[in-house]
């Protein structure tokens, strides 16, 4: 049995400790958002958070989450958060296409502005290195970026 938390709530999951998080997720506990890609951590799609790090659940273990906290696209996201900042900007643009990465972009972006609320237009840029959209939307995920990051604190003024 493994405990872990997922989007604020405690589970104790009874599963292989080698059972993979995403199989976790899905499967046990019904989080269907967490998507299956590629199965080797390329392609992003499997995005979530531990402990507010962007991590790839097609390679975490079970046992790598025990006691830890899980926070996957369907989590609440406050105003103003990361996760609203980005679902709001992601939902203006008209972002997704096919919408199978989708999710694991939101993911992504999240993290770089919990990491860096206001990131540069470098910042963001490497962070669309991290995943892969098979329709080519990346002007579209770029230009949500930069919306969910605000204006530059220079500009602010």
């Amino acid at each position: 049995m493994t405990t872990f938390t997922v989007n604020g709530r405690t589970v104790d999951v009874d599963a292989p400790d080698d059972e993979l998080l995403l199989w976790v997720l899905r499967d046990d506990l019904g989080l269907l958002g967490t998507r299956y890609g590629c199965g080797i951590g390329l392609c992003g799609s499997c995005t979530v958070h531990v402990d507010d790090v962007d991590e790839r659940a097609c390679l975490l273990p079970l046992t790598a989450v025990a006691g830890r906290e899980v926070r996957t696209v369907e989590a609440d996201a406050p105003d103003g958060s990361a996760l609203a900042r980005v679902r709001e900007a992601f939902l203006a643009l008209q972002v997704p296409q096919c919408a199978w990465c989708m999710n694991g972009w939101q993911m992504t972006l999240a993290a770089l502005l919990q990491r860096s609320p206001r990131p540069s237009e470098d910042e963001i840029d490497a962070a669309l290195q991290e995943n892969l959209c098979r329709c080519g939307a990346y002007g579209r995920l770029r230009a949500a970026a930069l919306r969910a990051a605000g204006p530059a604190p220079e500009d602010a003024a």
